[in-house]
This record gives C-alpha cells, structure tokens and sequence, in this order.
C-alpha cells in the first residue's frame, strides 16, 4: 500500500529490462528473486512469461505475503549479507535484486555472491535510487559492479538512469523539485558468454 502511494516504478522497469535482455522465450528459465519482499517483482515477471520463479527474502512476515500470491514455485528465509544465500552455484538463468540494494540494506559486497548462483550467460538485475541519502552507497555500489567488470565476471547489459522512479518522501531527497527520486536498473550477462548461435 506504503508503495503504491510513493508510484513505485522500480518492479515494472526491473522486469521489462530483463525481458527485454532474454534472448529466448523466459517461460522455462529459472529466476531467483532476492529480496522478493511481498511478490511485487513476481507478479511483473509472471506478466512477462516467467513461471519458475524461487524467491529469498529476511522477513518471514513478506514471504507469506510472497507465498499468499501463487507465483512463486519455492520461497526461503535468508539475510543476504549475513548469510550466503541457499542455493548451489550456477543454478540460476537470472537473478534479481530490486529496491533492496540501499543504505542500510544489502551491503554491496554481496554481489559477487549473487554471481555465484547465476548459470554462466544468465543474467543478473539490479536496482537503486539515486537520491542523495543514498549516494554514498550508490557510488560504492557502482564501484563493486566495475569491479566485477574490470575482472571479466560479467559484461554490462544496461544501465539506465529513471528519473521519476518513485515520489520522494521530503524536499530534500527530490530530483531538482520535482517531487520524484531518481533511480537507476542495472543488467549484467555473468561471463563466460555463449557464443551466438549459427543460422
């Protein structure tokens, strides 16, 4: 409800930007929604033809909101961060991690193990704001995604700055007085990629 008010843009731009990335019809690829919360992203996917759908989240209270919807196939506890999360390596076609990497959520030195758990050419989706509380952690972020870049782990896709990706909540954290905060999707392809197809 809290985010419906605030016109929260961020699960629809997340699963149209990954859609948009899939090479192949999604209907059989394996997504894990991280941070899934109380389904919102599940329910933008599933609109978009993804159906294997295993969501992470730390509040017990969201994931039987999560469960309640229907859409996802498997749901587990996990603090990303504190605790690795429950899945084998490479066991994933996609990641997706919207609206939890901010100051004072997912520390951005989990990323590399959301890698960990995307198959080789699967791709991850990641999202935040770009208000000014957030900043900070914003650039640490983009210097952890470099990183992995610099070392070959991952190409990037996209990385797409939204301007009214949601309402602000004071006059400070608005976008030029627009009354919206900005934010930003991230899509990385984890290396090595596949080589294209013949014909």
């Amino acid at each position: 409800q809290d985010v419906a008010v605030l016109e929260y843009r961020a699960p629809h731009l997340a699963a149209a930007s990954l859609a948009f990335a899939f090479p192949a019809p999604p209907a059989g690829a394996r997504l894990l929604d991280v941070a899934c919360g109380t389904g919102l992203v599940a329910r933008e996917l599933h609109r978009r033809g993804f159906r294997c759908l295993h969501g992470v989240d730390g509040s017990a209270g969201m994931l039987e909101r999560a469960r309640s919807t229907g859409l996802y196939r498997q749901l587990q506890r996990c603090v990303l961060g504190q605790e690795p999360l429950p899945v084998p390596p490479e066991h994933y076609d996609a990641v997706t991690v919207v609206g939890a990497l901010g100051e004072g959520q997912v520390p951005s030195a989990a990323v590399p193990e959301l890698l960990r758990v995307t198959k080789p050419g699967g791709f991850l989706c990641l999202t935040t704001r770009s208000n000014p509380s957030n900043l900070r952690y914003k650039a640490e972020l983009e210097a952890a995604l470099e990183k992995l870049e610099r070392q070959r782990a991952w190409q990037k896709v996209l990385a797409q700055e939204v301007e009214r990706w949601e309402r602000a909540t004071s006059e400070e954290e608005s976008t030029q007085g627009t009354g919206y905060i900005s934010g930003v999707v991230y899509i990385y392809r984890k290396c090595p990629v596949p080589p294209l197809e013949e014909g």
